[in-house]
């Protein structure tokens, strides 16, 4: 596979042209941050407003990615991926044109769903590559589409300098911003006439409702009812904290609270409305037919503590090395930025480990045991220590960190072929719920090294916590290193491959 993917032929055009879409659906996301100190000058915003408004840009992502989810495995890759992105130059274009807080917040809530564009093309991606290549395929579709939030960071604040054109100041972020999102539309519809759901030859499998995720047995329907509790709760969290910088009043909380506890109802009839028939008891899937929800509830804590943590590093590190080592803020930001940088071979190579090892369980076991012992060495960063020693403590945990991201979307694929959209939706959205936990806690500790040694020692238990649950209830997925995937015919599996890639080329 590594010396074909640069052919740009077959189901490697696929994956490069999905995992640009992703690049730029991170890049709109992550917009905001690179440009925030000349939006709170210009708009005379108050610092706890620019954090607010960074707090809105993760929020409706949750529920997002399961909805996404949803139309993804209903309606195909294609189709959902193009309209994501070309809706994404509406709120950005909406975002450039504010000219209060409240129009602010209100076009960066529509914009956070624009973040959920990630658990797309985990399915595209593992339509076109077999069991035995998915972990590299899709860490490469990970890791090189989140370099997105660190590309954005790199070149916004230039492209708005070049966008000044001698102008007035308040010019540059409003148009690099909306261009962010006019870039995103056009490529959508690049995408829309440039890629298939499918090798030719193969049948787009679909639930039979996608109104809710499909479980096998009544026992993990109430498990899936348990498990998407979090999903609402983090929501509840989000607004408490919007209410604590004054955006929401105490009966505005309230009356949040009370529409999300509907929403959590309105998402649970719909997941009994696509098990009703299992719940009582007058379907029964036979054993080749189901899977156990339990290991969708262990990926989905794997996310929480490798993606969730990375989301919470990455906002707080800058703040880490300028206040630990008494860095200017833009050396600190270029130090931080390593974290980010180390996507582009971590996802990948996670991804790859978990191809090459033959266990998927143990790569998930041993990387998530790295990423904590990682965590644990950071809390005892100090002042004292030797500053290139705690760059390269900082780079080999997010190499931990990120790998676990990749082998946790090596194993998601291979556990029902047919939702592999709702359950990516539901790992991917419990990466935002740990993001969000993780914030909060970092929000109430204290400044310093008190409250850093706290926050990395709370990261790095909860991690060994979670390798201790892939290490001894993870299964290993059926075909994890099979030709072809569950539910495809043998004769389409023995095709091969040049072939199947000149005729994909052909009908392009």
């Amino acid at each position: 596979m590594l010396t074909e993917l640069w052919s740009f032929r077959g189901r490697y055009r696929i994956l490069h042209m999905t995992w640009f879409a992703f690049f730029l659906s991170f890049v709109v996301w992550f917009n905001l941050a690179p440009l925030a100190t000349s939006i709170k000058a210009d708009l005379g915003l108050e610092t706890s407003q620019i954090r607010t408004i960074a707090i809105c840009n993760v929020a409706l992502t949750v529920p997002a990615r399961v909805i996404i989810g949803m139309l993804l495995d209903k309606y195909g890759p294609r189709i959902t991926y193009s309209l994501l992105l070309m809706y994404a130059a509406i709120p950005c274009i909406g975002f450039a044109l504010a000219q209060n807080f409240t129009q602010l917040v209100i076009s960066r809530l529509a914009l956070s769903i624009v973040g959920a564009g990630f658990v797309i093309g985990i399915r595209m991606v593992a339509e076109w590559f077999p069991p035995k290549e998915i972990g590299l395929a899709e860490g490469i579709y990970g890791g090189w589409g989140n370099f997105g939030s660190a590309a954005a960071a790199f070149t916004l604040p230039t492209i708005a300098a070049w966008l000044a054109f001698g102008s007035a100041e308040v010019l540059n972020w409003r148009l690099s911003i909306a261009l962010t999102g006019i870039i995103a539309a056009a490529y959508g519809a690049l995408y829309f006439f440039s890629v298939q759901d499918t090798p030719p030859g193969k049948v787009y499998q679909k639930p039979k409702r996608a109104r809710g995720l499909e479980v096998t047995t009544q026992k993990d329907f109430s498990f899936l009812m348990l498990m998407n509790v979090p999903l609402t709760g983090v929501l509840c969290l989000l607004a408490w904290r919007l209410s604590k910088v004054g955006f929401l009043s105490q009966t505005q909380l309230y009356i949040v609270w009370f529409f999300l506890l509907c929403l959590y109802a309105f998402q649970a009839y719909n997941c009994w409305a696509t098990n009703k028939e299992l719940v009582a008891g007058e379907k029964k899937y036979p054993p080749a037919d189901r899977y156990k929800f339990s290991q969708v509830a262990i990926l989905e804590l794997t996310y929480v503590v490798n993606f969730g943590s990375e989301l919470a590093v990455v906002s707080m590190l800058p703040t880490f090395f300028e206040e630990t080592f008494g860095l200017t803020p833009a050396r600190a930001g270029m130090i931080a930025a390593s974290y980010a940088f180390m996507n582009l071979v971590s996802r990948p190579g996670g991804g790859l480990i978990s191809d090459k090892l033959g266990s998927r369980k143990l790569t998930m076991a041993v990387l998530t045991a790295g990423m904590s012992l990682g965590y644990l060495m950071m809390a005892r960063v100090n002042g004292g220590w030797w500053l290139p020693g705690a760059v390269l403590l900082t780079m080999l945990c997010s190499f931990f960190v990120q790998a676990g991201e990749g082998s946790t979307f090596a194993i998601v694929p291979l556990i029902k072929r047919r939702v592999t959209g709702q359950i990516a939706g539901n790992v991917g959205a419990y990466g935002n719920v740990g993001a969000v936990i993780y914030l909060t806690l970092l929000s109430l500790l204290p400044d310093g090294d008190v409250g850093n040694r706290i926050f990395f020692e709370v990261l790095g238990v909860m991690g060994m916590i979670v390798a201790f649950l892939c290490a001894f209830i993870l299964k290993e997925p059926e075909g994890s290193f099979a030709e072809h995937h569950e539910g495809e015919l043998p004769d389409l599996s023995k095709t091969n491959l040049s072939e199947e890639n000149d005729a994909y080329s052909i009908g392009h």
